[in-house]
């Protein structure tokens, strides 16, 4: 849009009298008033900002590598979320230098004659009130929307900026999206503010590589998302570096408050306790409890980044091996048991024993949450192999354009955002030991046809080299969709199919388990710590429950049930409202008329299945009505159409992300991934910081 003259001569009267009289107090009037009170800028003479030389551009990409690196591979997420090729997005460094951008080809041209380009300084300074700009001199997110701009050149832009924080915590870079469409705002913040978060997690991992990270939320389904807090731990126990959102959740001031505190200062626990039961839940979340508080959290905590890539880091100080490996003879330490006493599990169990022995593949069924990672990890410990790694991979949580790369690796330099020194994959992590491919019927088919060489050549070749590792795995994979139904679909391949299912095995479902009152019996003393009893109305609920979220959902609930014990033991009245109403459904005479439920009035608890056990199911959570259709406007026909039949579902099935996934033939992983691209928040808080 380019303005007419007299439309130019309006848009300067009305930059001068707003100045002039002081008549509005925002972001863009302040904006304006700074461009001609602070840098005697007029707005009648246009100019096209600064440049860098070549020299002094690469002088500062080389001042900001762990920048860069961290943001690239955000920013073309970001582009490719947005869809729209009139767009670009941009990172510029605090004096407004264009440090990386992100444009599909014809709009770069197209924009850089307007000086907006690599190189090109967009302060207010150099360019007058423009989102970059305006972003760095206000240090908030701002929107700027054509005629908000100083200069009537470029009054066909939008633009949305917010900043971008280090891993002090100090305000670092902006991250920008300008386009020539007017319908990119305020709503557009949002996205661009999850990929700030996401890029201040990339850097917290790059600059803290000998740490160890505490990922952590009040929601578990929260964790590895760009609201989860994040903890930067040294190995003494010391809190090095956190995330906005630490300092938010934790209830600090400042990163460097937080900075001054130790993990047993925080939480109730120490940095080996939360290690050690991250390894004994199979890395799935923990609880956690604030230090002099009764606020949950729940976590995961990893070993430092250097270790995982292979290099030794001197203060290393707990090993995977302090959970010992358990010889053939051995029972499974606790966490890994699998076997009580149900013959079809421990028929299965055998079998799947005496497969792995002689180095055939194994292919594991059933329903999501039935424990196949349990059961393939215990395998693992009783197995040949037991002294090599255990490496699991869930093809359907990592995103399509880095499979690839996260399962055969690469060499230094082979694409835009990789690592320096490279990195090694997946697969050559598990050498000499087990590799688990959970979920492999999300696997893409070009990738099922590099996978299917490497199993048959036994040898690897990372991205960007042309010579080939030889790696010794034995592979384990699982699913819970029916691969033979995928094939004849066309949507698995045939051979790799018959390559991974040397014998498959099938685990049932807890409801179709008979060793339901052992199970749950060790679980619940397992979470508590000491033993824990059941009244017999409890215990018939519990055993007659349908679990439909299988052993994920009972170990969810008996953990909440263990965290709110008392002396007494455990009554109907403590169980969720949907164990009780279906117990009562089945067996009104013993519990009460369905009708009479509300007499109970159960404690509140997550399931960790995307619904929260309150006194009835929970109402769904939608987006504000103007948001949403707000949010609409930067999806495509195909993602709009998406968009409201998951969220039609999800209204069908009362937010249970469980039922839903299971009702599309999904994994839940790849129904989260789906959620976040198309922007549906699973909770009030995310609804919060969304708007």
């Amino acid at each position: 849009m380019t303005l007419s003259l007299n439309e130019a001569d309006r848009h300067i009267s009305r930059i001068r009298k707003v100045v002039e009289q002081g008549l509005d107090d925002d972001t863009v009037s302040r904006s304006w008033s700074r461009c001609i009170n602070d840098y005697g800028l007029d707005p009648r003479h246009p100019r096209i900002p600064a440049m860098l030389t070549q020299g002094e551009l690469q002088q500062r990409r080389e001042q900001n590598r762990p920048l860069i690196d961290s943001a690239r591979m955000e920013m073309s997420t970001l582009f490719q979320q947005l869809a729209d090729p009139e767009l670009a997005v941009v990172l510029v460094d605090m004096q407004g230098a264009v440090l990386h951008m992100v444009a599909a080809p014809a709009l770069k041209s197209e924009l850089a004659p307007l000086g907006l380009r690599p190189g090109a300084i967009w302060s207010e300074r150099e360019a007058g009130t423009n989102g970059m700009g305006t972003c760095l001199a206000a240090a908030e997110p701002v929107a700027i929307q054509q005629r908000d701009h100083f200069f009537t050149s470029y009054a066909s832009l939008t633009c949305s900026a917010v900043p971008v924080l280090d891993q002090r915590g100090e305000f670092a870079a902006v991250l920008d999206v300008t386009s020539r469409s007017t319908l990119l705002q305020q709503h557009s913040l949002v996205l661009i503010g999850t990929t700030s978060r996401m890029i201040e997690n990339r850097l917290l991992d790059a600059s803290y590589e000998d740490a160890f990270p505490i990922h952590f939320h009040s929601r578990p389904e929260s964790i590895y998302t760009a609201h989860e807090g994040k903890l930067m731990v040294s190995a003494d126990g010391a809190i090095l570096a956190a995330n906005t959102s630490a300092v938010f959740q934790l209830g600090f001031a400042t990163q460097a408050e937080l900075r001054t505190r130790r993990v047993e200062d925080v939480f109730q626990s120490s940095l080996d306790d939360i290690l050690q039961r991250t390894v004994r839940s199979s890395f799935h979340p923990v609880p956690i409890y604030r230090a002099n508080a009764s606020s949950r959290f729940f976590a995961v905590a990893q070993q430092p980044r250097a270790t995982v890539n292979g290099v030794q880091t001197p203060t290393r100080r707990f090993h995977p091996a302090a959970v010992p490996a358990q010889a053939t003879d051995q029972p499974d330490a606790a966490g890994w048991r699998i076997e009580f006493g149900d013959p079809k599990v421990s028929e299965q169990f055998a079998l799947a024993q005496r497969v792995v022995s002689r180095g055939v593949p194994l292919l594991l069924r059933g329903e999501t949450g039935v424990g196949k990672e349990v059961f393939a990890q215990s395998l693992h410990r009783r197995g040949p192999r037991a002294t090599g790694p255990f490496v699991a991979v869930n093809c359907a949580s990592l995103p399509e354009n880095l499979i690839e790369s996260e399962l055969f690796g690469y060499r230094a330099g082979a694409f835009t955002g990789a690592q320096r020194q490279g990195r090694r994959g997946l697969v050559l992590q598990a050498d000499k030991g087990t590799l688990f491919l959970d979920e492999i019927g999300d696997m893409p088919l070009l990738l099922q046809a590099r996978l299917l060489r490497v199993l048959d050549e036994r040898k690897i070749t990372p991205l960007g080299t042309e010579t080939a590792i030889d790696v010794d795995v034995h592979l384990i994979s699982a699913s819970h969709r029916n691969l033979a139904d995928l094939v004849q679909a066309g949507h698995f391949r045939e051979d790799l199919y018959y390559r991974l299912n040397g014998v498959e095995v099938t685990l049932p479902a807890v409801r179709h388990r008979e060793d339901r009152a052992a199970l749950i019996e060790h679980i619940l003393n397992e979470e508590a710590g000491e033993s824990v009893r059941l009244d017999a109305d409890a215990q018939a609920a519990l055993m007659r429950f349908s679990w439909p979220g299988n052993l994920r959902q009972m170990r969810h609930v008996l953990r909440t049930l263990a965290v709110l014990r008392d002396d007494k033991p455990i009554g109907m009245q403590q169980l969720p409202a949907v164990i009780r109403q279906e117990a009562a459904a089945m067996s009104p005479g013993v519990f009460g008329e369905a009708s009479d439920l509300s007499a109970y009035r159960p404690l509140g608890m997550s399931m960790g299945s995307g619904m929260s056990m309150h006194d009835d199911p929970p109402a769904p959570l939608h987006v504000a009505e103007d948001d949403a259709r707000a949010f609409r406007h930067t999806l495509n026909p195909i993602q709009a159409n998406e968009r409201e039949v998951l969220l039609r579902l999800l209204t069908t099935h009362r937010w249970n992300i469980s039922y839903v996934a299971k009702t599309l033939d999904i994994s839940r992983n790849t129904l989260y991934r789906k959620l976040h691209r198309l922007d549906i928040p699973l909770s009030s808080n995310e609804t919060g910081e969304r708007r």
